[in-house]
């Protein structure tokens, strides 16, 4: 047997095993536009974020939390202690291989690259999803496919500032395009005849894609999870319902039990810190308004319904290959299932999960960060339309004057969309609010560090050191070596130091040995990037901070810094001296004292041993079985406020209180 024949068959026995997926015969005209429209928008959005490029702070923490993974403290922002201060599990696990392979290369330069490859693979594969999706109704037809929502997307700067990051949005284009396009290609297999429908491997692979969801951002599983209950649902036969929750369910599963028993927590800390089941309307409205305002969001969102309007007009249904009535009726599956494995089905599911998406966020009260969170709730809805086809009229199919009308209003509103998006990227976005922090607490984050870095492109730790007080930190731990508390004072250039508790005198520092250093900052992750990984760095927000994690919510806080743990714990919590004169003025000797004694309330107690005491066995299953638990604890951060609440005894004051008299004489 010839050697190429040979080749030829086991390529197709691999096809059909994979997919199964339908080939179409595509004219020259559609197969160039789609690829050209793919190469363009690819181009454009890869320059546009590069112009953009800069890491953020957050980026940072991911990588602080890499360091020890590589260090071999385990997946922790500090060592010794289990916070999981990253909100996408699978984005810090990619960081962290990549970098374990590369070895020397710096870790911000490894974040930089996957976020965006990640995001310019993201809108590629949005688009050559949507490209089949529109597929069958072009076979035999001339047509060119022309860039519209991927167009609309990568001109808002938002989406090009988070293309790098550090951030895992570029992780979330990717595997939001990378599921569309898988479920296209599933809803349309199923118009086949059985012998050419999708094998057990490709079924078990979606599965697998829709399962991680949740480990990509927990709410993303809105995303995954309906893919998944679509599976089921058009799936008839035991055995491939088995494989699809085993395929879906194994990883995501196994995690969520890693994650209880390592981090005693159901969900990420950050969760925590942000009460992510909270609500803040208003605020989430007015972060809507911040979006739309700069960029007038609703233009390109009519046009793009207009749009959709006039493609489901045309008497060439694009979402058909072959009906179900065509088929014999034993190879048929329920009516059920035929209305859910269908393209259009599929085109209401992404949809939908991504108004889910901004119905979420908008009850969350959005973020602080400009238009950040709403960008894949957009990005889901622009999915359909990121490609659209425009027909050359085919009066076997319609009238020569509907074809010619259909193609212009389809002509007019890509012109119209082309035009609001060159504008859009050459936008000014947020203004002369950009930078600064109002009363909304939204700020254009990457010109924000700009500005305080003076770095137009902040992508290393390094950079962030001409960011205000990050110097002086270093400064300051190297002053204090036999250890010490570090508190941002209000000089940029200074820190406030609360000495640590000094050695017993038969056991004094050994040469090179210093004392503990702790440093107490909301910027966490340009600080725990430019200190070692002995320092321990905590939070008043609740990101890295366990206790201030299981604060209460502050209802009139700035969005996403909606806990305010005061210092006094973090003097009261550590090996550090406790009164005056080795305290700054703004401290209470009184504060620290009742902390101190709220830090013996039991409850409290167990919430820091399941992420600080020793992970024997034991304290893994109480984990697993407390981790619900211990999410719904919250502690009062004003330390009086808190022994009323434990029922315990408060301290004596250590001065007496004033009262505007003068202090008895001898």
């Amino acid at each position: 047997m010839p050697l190429s024949t040979s080749a030829d068959r086991v390529g197709r026995a691999i096809a059909t095993s994979l997919s199964g997926w339908p080939s179409f015969r595509y004219s020259a005209s559609v197969r160039i536009s789609l690829w050209l429209s793919v190469a363009v928008v690819a181009a454009l959005f890869g320059w546009g974020a590069w112009q953009r490029r800069w890491i953020a702070d957050d980026g940072l923490i991911v990588l602080r939390t890499v360091r020890n993974l590589l260090a071999g403290n385990g997946p922790v922002f500090n060592a010794g202690e289990r916070v999981e201060s990253n909100t996408s599990t699978l984005w810090t696990y990619l960081i962290y291989g990549v970098s374990w392979i590369s070895g020397p290369v710096r870790l911000e330069y490894v974040a930089l690259t996957l976020a965006l490859v990640f995001s310019v693979a993201g809108v590629v594969m949005l688009m050559l999803g949507t490209g089949r999706l529109y597929a069958p109704g072009l076979v035999g037809r001339h047509a060119v496919l022309l860039p519209a929502g991927a167009l609309i997307y990568i001109a808002i700067p938002p989406a090009r500032d988070f293309a790098t990051s550090g951030l895992e949005n570029g992780l979330v284009l990717a595997y939001i395009g990378l599921l569309w396009w898988l479920m296209v290609c599933w809803s349309q297999a199923a118009r086949l005849p059985a012998p050419r429908r999708q094998g057990a491997v490709f079924l078990g692979a979606l599965a697998f894609v829709a399962g991680l969801s949740v480990l990509v951002r927990p709410e993303l599983a809105l995303l995954g999870g309906a893919a998944l209950v679509m599976l089921m649902v058009a799936e008839r036969g035991w055995r491939r319902r088995i494989l699809i929750v085993a395929a879906g369910g194994a990883l995501p599963v196994g995690y969520q039990i890693f994650r209880m028993g390592y981090y005693a927590l159901a969900v990420p800390q950050t969760a925590i810190a942000k009460d992510a089941t909270g609500s803040k309307w208003a605020q989430g409205f007015q972060y809507l308004a911040n979006f739309n305002s700069p960029y007038l969001l609703w233009v390109p969102l009519v046009l793009a319904v207009l749009l959709a309007v006039v493609l489901l007009r045309g008497r060439s249904h694009p979402w058909k290959i072959q009906p179900f009535e065509s088929l014999p009726s034993a190879a048929g599956p329920g009516r059920l299932a035929r209305v859910v494995q269908s393209p259009a089905a599929v085109v209401v599911f992404i949809v939908v999960s991504g108004l889910l998406q901004a119905v979420y966020w908008i009850r969350q009260g959005g973020d602080f960060m400009h238009g950040r969170v709403l960008l894949t709730a957009l990005f889901c809805v622009l999915a359909p339309i990121s490609v659209i086809p425009v027909r050359v009229p085919d009066e076997a199919r319609v009238s020569r004057q509907t074809g010619y009308l259909l193609a212009g209003a389809t002509s007019v509103l890509w012109l119209s969309i082309a035009g609001w998006s060159l504008w859009a990227a050459n936008s000014p976005g947020m203004g002369a609010d950009a930078t600064r922090v109002t009363y909304s607490g939204i700020v254009d984050e990457r010109r924000f560090y700009a500005q305080a870095t003076g770095h137009a492109h902040p992508l290393t730790a390094a950079d962030y050191l001409d960011y205000p007080r990050m110097r002086a930190v270093l400064t300051a731990i190297n002053n204090t070596p036999d250890g010490a508390l570090l508190l941002p004072s209000g000089d940029y250039d200074r820190w406030d130091v609360v000495p640590a508790i000094p050695p017993p005198a038969d056991k004094p520092y050994r040469n090179g040995e210093t004392g503990p250093h702790t440093v107490f900052f909301t910027n966490m992750g340009m600080l725990g990037m430019n200190v070692g990984l002995d320092v321990r760095v905590i939070d008043q927000i609740g990101l890295v901070n366990t206790l201030a994690a299981h604060t209460a919510r502050l209802e009139d806080a700035r969005i996403g810094h909606d806990k305010n743990l005061f210092p006094d714990w973090a003097v009261a919590e550590g090996p550090f001296l406790k009164e005056r004169p080795y305290i700054p003025a703004y401290l209470d000797e009184d504060w620290i004292a009742q902390a101190e004694v709220a830090l013996t309330c039991p409850e409290t107690h167990v919430i820091l041993n399941s992420v600080r005491g020793n992970l024997t066995p034991r304290l893994f299953l109480s984990n697993l079985t407390h981790a619900l638990q211990f999410g719904s604890y919250r502690i009062d951060r004003v330390p009086l406020y808190e022994l009323y609440r434990c029922g315990l005894a408060t301290p004596p004051p250590k001065a007496p209180p004033y009262t505007g008299m003068p202090a008895a004489g001898p």
